[in-house]
């Protein structure tokens, strides 16, 4: 069994939000939402947040709503589908000594995917945020989830994983974290 997840071990990768693609993910405002939400606890609760452009001249830049929360972490422009192709990203995280990776972004069939399963091949613990990930196409986020459980991978929520994160209601940020999600 693999180890709860910690404010101290954990980070939060934020995936290619961009664009016009990402109005076309399938139930797109909460898609926002969770990633919005999932940025501003990670701030809360001190996690480091990486986040990826894939090849934004073409795909064009994260989302203006998005990429304002995202002023402060690590940034990393990409080619490859799998952020852990951007340069020193990998390296970064071996420094850092963070092994878990909490995920969001799109399109969870093909970047998300590929991420995930780097993640888990370098014996990083992985939780996909499941209301936090999206592709154009449902059945193609379910199908990600799925084989990436199989995987290893650990499917959550954003309270699911919020609240794990915090342990406890006597948690410093538990108000602030509680406010975020009404």
């Amino acid at each position: 069994m693999k180890p709860r997840f910690s404010t101290e071990q954990s980070c939060l990768l934020v995936i290619d939000v961009q664009g016009r693609l990402a109005d076309l993910m399938h139930e797109k405002d909460a898609l926002f939402k969770h990633i919005t939400t999932m940025i501003e606890a990670a701030k809360i609760l001190g996690l480091p947040i990486h986040w990826f452009e894939q090849y934004p001249q073409g795909l064009g830049p994260t989302k203006d709503t998005i990429k304002a929360l995202l002023i402060d972490s690590q940034y990393h422009e990409k080619i490859t589908f799998s952020a852990c192709g951007a340069d020193g990203y990998l390296q970064q995280m071996r420094s850092a000594g963070k092994h878990q990776c909490i995920v969001t972004g799109i399109e969870a069939h093909v970047c998300v995917y590929q991420t995930v399963m780097d993640l888990l091949a370098n014996d990083f613990s992985v939780q996909v945020n499941q209301q936090a990930v999206s592709s154009r196409d449902v059945n193609n986020k379910q199908l990600a989830l799925a084989n990436l459980q199989q995987a290893g991978a650990g499917i959550t929520s954003t309270e699911m994983i919020l609240f794990e994160l915090m342990r406890t209601a006597a948690h410093p940020q538990f108000r602030q974290i509680s406010q975020l999600l009404k």
